[in-house]
Parts: C-alpha cells; sequence; structure tokens
C-alpha cells in the first residue's frame, strides 16, 4: 500500500482530509461541511463533536487504503479549548466573533502598561475575541465555576493533537498569531498568563511527533500548526530568495519573514500583527479583508449593471479599457477615494461614469489592489525582491498586474500551489520522520506591470 501522511485542515467553512505522498504530491482530498450548532450563550460555533467523529472515522477509513505514516492538523487561529484534570473537554469551541462583554479587557490593559503598550509587546492588535488569549480572561471573569475546573488550555490543532492521542502540547505558531499570550520582547508567555493562572503548556517545536494508535492503526502524530504559518512553510522551505508571501482570500495576508523589527504603534493602529514561523522567528504582517470587499462591492456593480452574480469572473484583463479608465481618472482613485468604509460598500463611488460593467469592474480591482498595495507596504522591506501572490486573487490579472505596477523594483509572481496551509503541516511533519526533504514546485508564474500607470 502507498504510504501517505494524513493532513486535517480546519476552515471556518471548510473542513477537508488530504493525503501527501512521500514525495509530497496530493494524491487524495475530501471536504466536508458540517452544520454550525449554538453554544451555552445561544452564539454560533462549530460542531467539535462531529469533527472529533469525522476524524477518527476517516483514519479508520483511509487505514484500508493506505499505510498511515502520519498524521498532523493545520487550523483556523483564535480559538482555545479547556480541558478538566481528566482530560476531557470544559466548553464548546467557543466562536472568535463572540462580542467581548464590557469590563473584561480594560483593566488588563491599565495593569500592563496600557492597551498601546501591551499591543506592542505581544504583537496583537487589541482584537477583543479574535486575541484568543483573552477568550480565557473572559471564561475566567464570566464562568469562574467552569474556570477553576480548567486544568488545561490549549489552542485548536493541538486541541485535535489531544484527541487522537490524550496527549497535552502548545506549540509557537498558534501561541504567537495575535494571541495577547506572548511577550515577543521576551520570547516567552506574557507576565499577565502568569498572574491570572491560565494553565498553558509551555511551547515545544513543531516537528514534535508523539506515537498513536487507532483501532489497530500505529502511526506518529504531529502537534498541529496554525494555518497562516502553515501555508509560509512551504516558501520558507523551497525560496532561495527573501520574499513576502500575499495569502488572498476572504482575508489579504501580507507576510514579511524577513522584517524582524518590532512593530510600531502606527503599524498596530494600521492593523499590523506579527505571526510565528515554523522557524520561531516573528512573521512581520499586515492584512486586509479583501475578498469580502471585493464581493460587497461586487454585488454594487451587478445591481447596477444588471449582470449575472458571476458576471466578473469572465472579465478579462482589457488594454483599451485601461487607456479609457487612464483618461477619465488618470492617478486618481475613484472607488475607496476616504478609504474603505466601516461598511466595506462605497456607495459614494459613483456608477454613471461607467460605460459598462466590465469598465467598473476594472476601476474596482485597480483601486482595491492600490488600497491593498497601502497594506502591504506596512511590512515590505527593501531587501526583499519577490512577491508570491496565492490563492483566489492569484487568477485575477488585474490585481496581479497592477501589483506589478506599483511595485516595479520588486518581482511579482503567482503561486499555483493549492492547499498550502495543509502541505506546511505535512511538511513539519516529513522533516520529523525523514532527512531527505523532497525538492517543492512552487508552480511559479511571473507578472508584468501595466504599459501605464494607473496608480
Amino acid at each position: 500500500m502507498m504510504e501517505v501522511i494524513v493532513v486535517f485542515d480546519i476552515g471556518k467553512t471548510n473542513k477537508k482530509v488530504l493525503l501527501f505522498d512521500k514525495q509530497l504530491k496530493l494524491v487524495f482530498q475530501q471536504e466536508h461541511k458540517f452544520n454550525c450548532i449554538t453554544d451555552d450563550e445561544d452564539f454560533e460555533c462549530d460542531d467539535i463533536e462531529k469533527i472529533e467523529s469525522w476524524m477518527k472515522d476517516t483514519l479508520t477509513s483511509l487505514n484500508k487504503k493506505y499505510e498511515v505514516k502520519a498524521v498532523n492538523f493545520s487550523t483556523y487561529g483564535a480559538t482555545l479549548m479547556y480541558l478538566n484534570n481528566e482530560g476531557k473537554r470544559l466548553t464548546p469551541a467557543y466562536n472568535y466573533l463572540k462580542p467581548m462583554p464590557e469590563g473584561i479587557t480594560g483593566p488588563l490593559y491599565e495593569s500592563y502598561g496600557g492597551v498601546a503598550e501591551f499591543s506592542r509587546r505581544t504583537a496583537s492588535p487589541a482584537l477583543d475575541m479574535l486575541n484568543s488569549g483573552l477568550q480565557a480572561l473572559w471564561l475566567k471573569k464570566t464562568k469562574p465555576e467552569i474556570f477553576k475546573q480548567v486544568e488545561y488550555i490549549l489552542h485548536f490543532p493541538q486541541y485535535l493533537c489531544h484527541t487522537l492521542t490524550g496527549k497535552v502540547f502548545s506549540e509557537y505558531t498558534s501561541i504567537g498569531c495575535h494571541t495577547a499570550l506572548w511577550d515577543y520582547d521576551n520570547m516567552k508567555y506574557h507576565q499577565w498568563c502568569v498572574d491570572e493562572e491560565l494553565k498553558l503548556p509551555e511551547p515545544v517545536a513543531n516537528e514534535t511527533l508523539v506515537d498513536a494508535e487507532l483501532n489497530g492503526l500505529n502511526y506518529k502524530c504531529g502537534i498541529g500548526i496554525h494555518d497562516s504559518s502553515a501555508s509560509l512553510a512551504p516558501y520558507i522551505l523551497a525560496s532561495k530568495e527573501k520574499f513576502v508571501l500575499i495569502s488572498t482570500g476572504t482575508w489579504c495576508i501580507n507576510m514579511n519573514p524577513f522584517n524582524f523589527e518590532p512593530l510600531t504603534m502606527d503599524q498596530l493602529e494600521s492593523d499590523c500583527l506579527s505571526f510565528m514561523s515554523i522557524n520561531r522567528q516573528p512573521v512581520k504582517s499586515s492584512r486586509l479583508f479583501m475578498g469580502h470587499i471585493h464581493d460587497v462591492n461586487t454585488e454594487r456593480l451587478n445591481a447596477y449593471f444588471e449582470v449575472d452574480p458571476n458576471r466578473y469572473k469572465t472579465v478579462c484583463c482589457d488594454q483599451d479599457v485601461l487607456d479609457e479608465l487612464d483618461h477619465k481618472f488618470g492617478h486618481k482613485r475613484h472607488f475607496f477615494k476616504e478609504g474603505v468604509p466601516s461598511d466595506f460598500t462605497d456607495i459614494e463611488a459613483d456608477l454613471q461614469v461607467f460605460d459598462s460593467f466590465e469598465e467598473a469592474y476594472h476601476k474596482l480591482m485597480l483601486d482595491l489592489t492600490d488600497v491593498e498595495c497601502e497594506a502591504l507596504s506596512l511590512v515590505l522591506t527593501d531587501e526583499v525582491k519577490n512577491i508570491y501572490v496565492s490563492g483566489g486573487f492569484a487568477r485575477n490579472e488585474i490585481y496581479v498586474r497592477q501589483m506589478a505596477t506599483t511595485f516595479p523594483d520588486k518581482t511579482v509572481y503567482t503561486s499555483e500551489i493549492d492547499n498550502s496551509s495543509a502541505l506546511g503541516a505535512a511538511l513539519v511533519v516529513w522533516n520529523a520522520i525523514s532527512d531527505d526533504l523532497p525538492s517543492l514546485d512552487l508552480g511559479l508564474k511571473r507578472w508584468e506591470g501595466f504599459a501605464i500607470t494607473t496608480k
């Protein structure tokens, strides 16, 4: 039977199982969607019991067709799980979109230098429940009877490892991702974690493996990895030059693993943060809610021009349209002239100035990419010469060519790596069980900028 590494890639919407062979080629993929349930406060959350059962059933089934050598996990961040002294889960998988009640975070910030200094030290913009460490503080303050029973606090990837092994771990990529738990000045848990008696395991290396057994299947089990850091791993291991990775989708995340300068207050106020790489180095990052901004503004264009909702998918980059836009607007934005609105839809942009949906969509993408380039500039450094674009917008020619136009001193590539988070999780395991890393093909395509400057 074929030897494989199994990765459970758990997103907010889709849950996937992916199998990689010894050359780290994808040989099998299956996707599932589970209906959400509600937590003990009637707020939507993942059905963790179904996820656990699905993983175990899937592994048992795969063992009949493949020789499973190792298992690992890549999951979304900002989710904590709480275990008692018997290793049993005490709470639902609380959603990081839950509102944070007033009065929880204020005293914490005041006790540790104020919100600005606390955010700088932990490389975590003040994001309420999106700072997963603050979820533990919320539990302590609002549900003290549960918190008293907590023996271990685990991030989501490590909880999935615990589900299959019964072992308790913590690792750097989950802790280091805007959790408000990690003191980047001293590279250890922040003092508040000790003062508030958060029972967090000491972190270990991502390459850590443990022996596991399930229904007669014996395999090595990884301890999991945060999905953003996982998506960066293939590029860190395969690229020979310094780069920035733009991971695009609902969120557009710009990650610079070669910018080691501490976050400034201006960067924090501009929604910059730090991830932690598999090499335990801070990854200065900025982000833009680009996929969502694209969707809601494209819906406005659809309604105005009365076109099919999928029309934008057929729009090809047209030089004649670009020339006309340059004549009409020159270097000025038409969309987002005052920045992105709080509700993300720019209703102030006059659509009557456009002759067609195609022309309006070209301008929307040019201006939205311009906003994204501003976010990228917050973390870009001179020594970085390559910009890698992965995800959905890597297939949008207007986006990648405008990126190349804006940064003529950089080389812009799109990458055809799919499932980069799962591949990164497989890579971490492979490094632990083999001395021979297969060569990785990033599937890069180089892009040139526009003949005209539309910025």
